[in-house]
C-alpha cells in the first residue's frame, strides 16, 4: 500500500505535467491566432490551425515529461532519503548535475544527512562504549521493569544472581524465592543493605543498592551490587592495628606512671616517710580511673545498642538537656512530637555540647536550634571557638582521630553511629567570624 508522502509525489508530478501541458497548447494556440490576424490567411487555413494544435497535444505532453524527467527523479530521491531517516539509515546522499534554483534545496538535504551520519555514528560509539564498561564493571547491574521482571543485566549480575545465565525476562520474585535469606532480607530493605553470601566455602559481603526511576513514563528499579570483602578486610586490618595503636598508647601513658609512682611508695615506705604517700596513691587512682573511661568509651562504643524510639515532645526533652549542659536556645522550639531514642540523642547532644564548651567558645555563644524543614528534623549547634581546620573536618568522624591530648577519638565517631543509627546525617561546618556549626538531620 502505497504511504502517503508517495501518493503525495504522484500527485505533484501529475499537476506540472498538467499545468506544462496546458500553458504549452495554450501558447501554441495564442501564436497561430496571431499568425492569422497578421499573415491574414484564409478562413480554411485559420480553421485547420487548432486542428493541428490539438494534434500536437500528446507531443506536447511527451516533450513536457521528457522535460521534467530529471525532476520526477530528483522527487524520487528526496523520497527515498526521507524513508531512510525514518529508518535511522543516513548512508544516501542525491546527485544534482544542474546548478539550478533547486541546488540549494538539494545541497540543504545532502548536508543534513551528512549531519545526522555523524550524529549517529557518535551515539553508536557511545553506546559501544558504555555498554563495553556496563559489561565488564565488576559491580553487578540489574534493570527491573515495572512488571517485575528483568529486562538488563551485566555479565557481573548474570554471574553473581544466575549462575552465568540470562536474566532478561525472569521474574525478580522467582530469583529471590531461591535465593538465600540474607539476601532476600537486603532487598526487602527497599534501599541499601549488606548480605554474606558462601562462595567456594568462602564468606563474601556485598552491599546492595536500590533505586526506583521513572523511564518511558513507567517505573523501573536498578539494581547494584557490589563485593565489599577485600575492601572491608583492608579496612579491618586497618582499623584493627589503630585500635592496638591507641590502646598500646593509653596503656602505656596510664601504667608507667602508676609503676613508677608504685617504685617511688616502695621507697617512701622503706625509709619511713608516710606522709608522702597520700598524693602518690591520689596520682595512681587519678590515672586508674582515666583508664577506666577509656576502657569504658571503647565498650560503650563497640556494643552501641539499636534505637529503642519513642514519640517524645520536643520542648520536655530539650529542657531536660538543659539540666545537663549550659546552652542558649536559638528560636522558638516545635511544640510536637518526634520519634527517636531519647538515651542515645541525649548522649550524642551532650557530646556535642561539651565539645562546644572545650573550644574556647563563651557560654552565651553556645546555642542550639530546632526547626522542621520538610520530611526531617534540623537540629543546630553554634559556637564561637576557634572551629577546625580542613584536616580536622575531614577527619572529625573517624574513629581514633582526636586532637585533644588525652582524647580517645570516640565522642564524634560515637554521635555518627547514634545518628546514622536513626537514619539521619551530621555534618560540620566552621562558621564566618570564627566557630562551629554542627547539624544534624533526623527524619520525622
Amino acid at each position: 500500500m502505497p504511504s502517503h508522502a508517495t501518493t503525495q509525489q504522484k500527485l505533484i508530478r501529475r499537476t506540472l505535467v498538467r499545468r506544462l501541458f496546458w500553458r504549452l497548447w495554450l501558447f501554441a494556440a495564442f501564436i497561430s491566432l496571431l499568425t492569422v490576424a497578421l499573415m491574414q490567411l484564409p478562413w480554411p487555413l485559420a480553421l485547420t490551425l487548432p486542428l493541428l494544435l490539438l494534434a500536437s497535444a500528446p507531443v506536447a505532453y511527451w516533450l513536457g515529461r521528457r522535460i521534467l524527467q530529471p525532476i520526477h527523479s530528483l522527487f524520487r530521491a528526496l523520497a527515498g532519503t526521507v524513508t531512510s531517516y525514518r529508518d535511522h539509515d543516513y548512508s544516501f546522499g542525491i546527485h544534482w548535475s544542474y546548478d539550478d534554483e533547486l541546488r540549494q534545496l538539494i545541497d540543504a538535504h545532502n548536508a543534513l544527512g551528512q549531519t545526522l551520519r555523524e550524529q549517529r555514528l557518535q551515539l553508536v560509539q557511545r553506546e559501544l562504549l558504555l555498554d563495553t564498561m556496563v559489561q565488564n564493571t565488576p559491580v553487578a547491574m540489574a534493570l527491573v521493569g515495572s512488571n517485575g521482571h528483568f529486562v538488563y543485566a551485566n555479565n557481573s549480575a548474570r554471574q553473581l544472581l544466575n549462575q552465568g545465565h540470562r536474566l532478561e525476562g525472569i521474574a525478580l520474585n522467582d530469583l529471590l524465592a531461591r535465593s538465600n535469606e540474607a539476601f532476600q532480607e537486603a532487598f526487602r530493605q527497599n534501599g541499601d543493605g549488606i548480605f554474606t553470601v558462601n562462595i567456594d566455602d568462602n564468606e563474601e559481603i556485598f552491599l546492595l543498592s536500590q533505586r526506583a526511576f521513572q523511564l518511558n513514563g513507567r517505573p523501573h528499579t536498578l539494581i547494584l551490587i557490589r563485593q565489599l570483602t577485600a575492601e572491608l578486610r583492608r579496612q579491618e586490618v586497618q582499623t584493627w592495628k589503630k585500635v592496638i595503636r591507641v590502646i598500646s598508647h593509653e596503656l602505656n601513658n596510664a601504667l608507667a606512671p602508676i609503676a613508677s609512682l608504685a617504685h617511688s611508695g616502695q621507697e617512701l615506705v622503706r625509709r619511713q616517710q608516710y606522709q608522702r604517700l597520700d598524693a602518690i596513691f591520689e596520682t595512681v587512682a587519678e590515672r586508674a580511673r582515666h583508664l577506666e573511661r577509656f576502657i569504658l568509651g571503647y565498650a560503650q562504643f563497640a556494643k552501641l545498642p539499636n534505637p529503642k524510639k519513642e514519640s517524645i515532645r520536643w520542648p520536655a526533652f530539650i529542657t531536660g538537656l538543659q539540666q545537663q549542659s549550659a546552652f542558649q536556645l536559638d528560636g522558638e522550639l516545635p511544640d510536637s512530637e518526634a520519634s527517636f531514642d531519647p538515651a542515645q540523642l541525649s548522649q550524642a547532644l551532650l557530646n556535642l555540647l561539651k565539645n562546644a564548651q572545650e573550644s574556647g567558645s563563651p557560654d552565651d555563644e553556645i546555642k542550639l536550634s530546632l526547626q522542621r524543614q520538610g520530611n526531617h528534623w534540623r537540629i543546630d549547634i553554634i559556637d564561637r571557638g576557634s572551629g577546625m581546620s580542613d584536616t580536622v573536618l575531614a577527619n572529625a568522624l573517624v574513629p581514633f582521630y582526636s586532637t585533644k591530648r588525652s582524647g580517645t577519638g570516640l565522642g564524634l565517631a560515637l554521635v555518627r553511629e547514634i545518628i546514622e543509627a536513626h537514619n539521619g546525617k551530621l555534618s560540620f561546618a566552621n562558621r564566618d567570624q570564627g566557630g562551629l556549626r554542627v547539624t544534624i538531620r533526623l527524619p520525622v
